[in-house]
């Protein structure tokens, strides 16, 4: 008998393959994203000391109040520019994307390409 596995198992593999080839360092941070069924999360980490230098997700009350939903693209658009924002404050101009294990479309490309229009290069 085969067990099947889940959708989020398969993308924790798919997320353990990316990190072998990927990390932050203090010069390069990464970009990590994660998205559950209503919320978008993004956090630049030091990954040399495992720092979070920088973080923004729709779970936040300032966030909450400018949006009407928070699980849909322009909600990870916004996200996308508060992390850049809150990133280009503290000196951060270069990122490493860390797409967490998800598909590039939707939301997780909204975020990265409002995240590039803010400032953030990568």
């Amino acid at each position: 008998m085969v067990s099947k596995k889940s959708k989020s198992d398969l993308r924790i593999k798919k997320h353990s393959r990316l990190r072998n080839r990927l990390s932050g360092t203090t010069e390069r941070p990464r970009l990590a994203v994660f998205r559950s069924n209503n919320h978008m999360y993004a956090q630049i980490i030091d990954d040399t000391v495992g720092n979070t230098v920088v973080s923004a997700s729709t779970l936040e009350k300032s966030v909450r109040e400018e949006l009407s939903k928070t699980n849909d693209v322009d909600a990870a658009a916004y996200v996308g520019t508060l992390v850049a924002k809150r990133a280009l404050e503290k000196g951060i101009d270069k990122v490493v994307f860390d797409r967490g294990g998800f598909i590039y479309q939707g939301k997780i490309a909204a975020l990265a390409e409002a995240a590039r229009e803010a400032g953030l290069q990568f």
